[in-house]
């Protein structure tokens, strides 16, 4: 572990006083701890603190103790022992802690790091000139399907691109934080995995049914041939449109029955992207539409737009879309429809194709390094 050390003199304040909320806070949560245990609060009240004024001052560590009736050495050593504590100022907008532990290095973490240097300052635990962003590396974040991530303050960004950090960290030192969602940043609901289910989410059939404890009635000779209730599954499109497999009285399934069902699952599984069933695509005569151009004899390489492979790529030539300047001039109308078409979902906004079709647009791949700091793709 890393010698942490407080900041130096000069950029420590004179004092430390809880706010007026902060500190009936502070009093209510030393008298949850036993008489004569009330230094146990040292963390929670610490972590109030560095709430309050972004970090943990030599003034707050020692105010605390004073309240807590401790040295202050074993205030200081709770303080540099614990890396959640930031012992120097961060940025007031943002303090990017990227997460390096295998996981996320293994899917991208040093590609993160790279953007951090370039968009914050060269070395961790530094201010960028205005004083608004700082980053570090950290380990372990708890989110390693989602890698690579990172955490601002109190909220996480997985399943990270370099160029969708850069768009985060542009939002938050533009004082528009709202603009970014948390959690993942891909089609996917927190940690389920990616591209989809891929168990329970099949309908039950009569022959894996549980038995049911009721009893028949006495006056039935018959079995039922109601399959039982999926009440309490997780509903999906196979379910909703695949008929009814019913079991005969023999016990048999009917083949015939669970072959249209597993048709329509098939069906179903076709029309369904990594976020649920696939929305309608917008029309092709839609005004929105982007306008097309017969191919040119040479068509720009749209794969040097990150975000865009090969099949997307495919996609955007058939819809007439071949170079870098007409991409660069989708307005918001024509980039919701292609959004809609490709079903993306922001996407787009997402991976700024906008930004990076003009650079390359504007100059090529020299261009684009002199805007984004790196190569296209």
């Amino acid at each position: 572990m890393s010698v942490r050390r407080l900041a130096e003199d000069n950029v420590q304040p004179p004092s430390f006083a809880f706010n007026k909320e902060n500190a009936a806070w502070a009093k209510a949560t030393i008298k949850k701890y036993p008489k004569g245990r009330e230094q146990s609060a040292i963390i929670p009240l610490m972590m109030r603190a560095q709430d309050q004024d972004g970090w943990v001052t030599k003034a707050a560590i020692e105010s605390i103790a004073d309240m807590l009736g401790m040295p202050y050495i074993r205030a200081l050593e709770v303080a540099t022992f614990y890396t959640q504590f930031q012992l120097k100022p961060v940025g007031t907008r943002a303090h990017v802690q990227v997460c390096g532990t295998t996981p996320c290095m293994l899917r991208g973490a040093e590609d993160l790091v790279a953007v951090c240097k370039s968009k914050i300052h060269a070395e961790p635990h530094h201010l960028n000139a205005d004083g608004t962003l700082s980053w570090e590396e950290v380990e372990c974040l708890g989110a390693c399907v989602n890698a690579p991530m990172v955490a601002i303050f109190k909220d996480t960004y997985e399943d990270l691109t370099p160029r969708q950090l850069e768009y985060i960290i542009e939002r938050f030192e533009g004082g528009r934080p709202d603009d970014v969602k948390a959690g993942p940043q891909i089609d996917r609901i927190f940690s389920a995995p990616f591209g989809g289910l891929t168990s329970l989410n099949e309908p039950e059939t009569p022959s894996k049914a549980r038995p049911s404890r009721a009893k028949a009635p006495a006056a039935s000779t018959e079995a039922s041939s109601v399959p039982p209730s999926n009440a309490a599954k997780p509903k999906t499109d196979a379910i909703e449109t695949s008929p009814a497999i019913k079991s005969p009285a023999d016990g048999k399934v009917d083949e015939q029955a669970v072959a249209a069902a597993d048709k329509v699952a098939s069906a179903a599984a076709e029309n369904t992207t990594a976020s649920g069933p696939a929305a309608a695509k917008p029309s092709l005569e839609d005004a929105n539409r982007p306008k097309g151009i017969d191919r040119p004899e040479s068509p720009d390489d749209l794969k040097l737009i990150s975000g865009v492979g090969p099949k997307i790529e495919g996609i955007l030539h058939g819809l007439g879309i071949y170079t870098y300047a007409q991409v660069a001039a989708w307005q918001d109308n024509e980039r919701n429809w292609v959004d809609g078409y490709l079903n993306f979902k922001g996407r787009i906004d997402r991976d700024d194709w906008v930004r990076q079709a003009k650079a390359l647009a504007d100059g090529g791949e020299a261009e684009y390094i002199r805007v984004f700091g790196k190569k296209p793709r």
